[in-house]
């Protein structure tokens, strides 16, 4: 297939911005590129994000699948790339870095109930189903090398276990896990995790990553029988949905790919064809389930092609070398 660039090129400012760093390879001296970066932040849809994050970390983090919560929303402008300097962003990383448990990741504020096995008060903790996204952001928005944003790297890295990733909380949670065997997995947690070490090339042949990476594939070659903590990759999981936010089959792949060694591995090219066949004529993909806090955006609508949902699939299918310019 042929990616649409043209079409692509022509949409939103995030979009051409991504287009041309993601699809074409261009520097961010290229003078379109920084054009389009310009008019990517100061766009009022950018804007209101930014905005949207200036009560971090209000409010509560009551549900992960949250996709208007700012933790998604700071995971969201740092794949449209912002990063440390932008307008706004100095203050909400600040306000981020504010709360570092003394374990190393950083806190979110939330309230679990006592008949869950939290305190039934708000306050700051973490879980696997969250630090890893705040890691992530912090690594993109240009803080990788912190020794703060280091020390939440190396603690969550090492919860690591011979299948990947478990559910796991810090001490203010007490007893608190998912609907799941403690044994297992978290499929979620195990995504982000993977989600935040692709920002780290040293990490990418890691013990860890190839476990993580193992347990997802798995789970995908056995998803009729094995759904630990609840996570499925039935219907729902394979519908394409942006941003990236939860446990489905774009967010999967976007992780995965990013990991040189799994693009020739069966399973997963088996998933990337499930993805291209979901293209249209002109290459173009259509959203197929919406988070309806973005309706505004060309991804919250199931009618007519999204350049972003495009985008993010070119990107992967170019990672498993089925793009052509």
């Amino acid at each position: 297939m042929k990616s649409p660039i043209e079409w692509l090129l022509s949409s939103s400012p995030w979009v051409e911005y991504r287009t041309r760093r993601d699809l074409l390879d261009l520097p961010e001296s290229d003078p379109a590129v920084s054009a389009a970066r310009q008019a990517m932040l100061k766009h009022p849809q950018v804007q209101g994000l930014v905005n949207d994050l200036a009560e971090w970390p209000r409010p509560l983090l009551n549900s992960h699948k949250s996709a208007g919560h700012p933790l998604h929303k700071l995971t969201f402008l740092v794949d449209l790339g912002l990063r440390r300097g932008d307008p706004g962003m100095d203050a909400v990383i600040e306000r981020v870095l504010a709360h570092q448990s003394e374990q190393g990741p950083f806190q979110m504020l939330g309230n679990i109930s006592p008949s869950y096995g939290g305190s039934g008060k708000d306050e700051f903790a973490w879980a696997l189903c969250d630090a890893p996204l705040v890691a992530y952001s912090l690594v993109k928005l240009g803080l990788a090398d912190d020794p703060r944003v280091q020390k939440a790297i190396q603690h969550l890295t090492g919860l690591v276990r011979e299948n990947g990733w478990p559910c796991a909380v810090s001490p203010e949670l007490g007893k608190w896990r998912g609907p799941g065997k403690k044994d297992d997995s978290c499929p979620y947690a195990n995504l982000v995790m993977l989600k935040l070490l692709a920002e780290l090339p040293e990490e990418h042949t890691s013990p860890p990553v190839r476990a993580g990476v193992e347990t997802a594939l798995s789970l995908w070659t056995e998803s009729q029988s094995r759904h630990p903590y609840m996570f499925y990759m039935g219907t729902d999981f394979r519908k394409l949905k942006a941003p990236l936010v939860w446990y489905d089959l774009l967010h999967l792949l976007d992780v995965l790919t990013r990991f040189e060694w799994t693009r020739r591995d069966p399973r997963l090219l088996e998933m990337t064809d499930l993805l291209a066949s979901k293209a249209d004529a002109d290459g173009r993909f259509t959203p197929e389930s919406v988070w309806m806090v973005y309706k505004d955006w060309d991804f919250g609508q199931k009618k007519v092609p999204s350049a972003w949902v495009t985008l993010l699939a070119w990107k992967v299918l170019g990672r498993v070398g089925k793009r052509k310019r």
